[in-house]
């Protein structure tokens, strides 16, 4: 027979399902940061290949600047459509976006007028400290925001080197001194 009384609850279930629910959101949280250092990581690399890119058509227009002309030019424009020659040259395809800010602008380094590097805009602080390429200023191996990563040009005009590989270049100069 039963007697009015109900069965006293423990709240057992109650207090598990408190604990898995605060479990599951520390590993959220977790997850979240990784997440968030794994898309900083990704977008370093897009700035550095963007500001090694960059710094290139700086050195390219550099080198075939015809004699008289700035070597320099005095805005990104110019990379992307240099008209110092009959028919206009491209040192660059278009003026990419820096993948922090999502915007086509940069910081300008410039000499007087002329545009001698580019840095990225962002605030944020770098994460990589090593293995930065060598158009990446020597200095940004310290640097504490991305903004201090100054892309330039390598150091004077490189030779040209031949499109042929070595061997048969070889083949072709040769005959010459024989």
């Amino acid at each position: 027979m039963r007697t009015g009384r109900a069965a006293p609850q423990r709240g057992y279930t109650y207090l598990l399902l408190l604990f898995a629910v605060a479990a599951l959101g520390l590993v959220a949280a977790e997850a979240g940061v990784v997440w968030q250092t794994a898309a900083s990581r990704e977008r370093e690399a897009e700035l550095l290949a963007i500001g090694a890119e960059m710094a290139r058509a700086l050195a390219r227009y550099r080198d075939e600047t015809p004699l008289g002309t700035p070597p320099f030019p005095s805005s990104l424009a110019q990379l992307v459509e240099d008209g110092r020659f009959p028919v206009p040259r491209r040192h660059l395809r278009r003026i990419y976006a820096d993948p922090f800010t999502g915007r086509a602008e940069w910081g300008l380094v410039r000499d007087g007028e002329a545009i001698v590097g580019v840095h990225s805009l962002a605030p944020g602080v770098p994460l990589r400290r090593a293995r930065l390429p060598p158009e990446l200023d020597p200095a940004a191996e310290n640097a504490a925001r991305y903004a201090d990563w100054v892309f330039r040009p390598l150091a004077g005009g490189e030779p040209r080197r031949s499109p042929l590989p070595p061997a048969a270049a070889d083949d072709l100069l040769e005959p010459m001194t024989r």
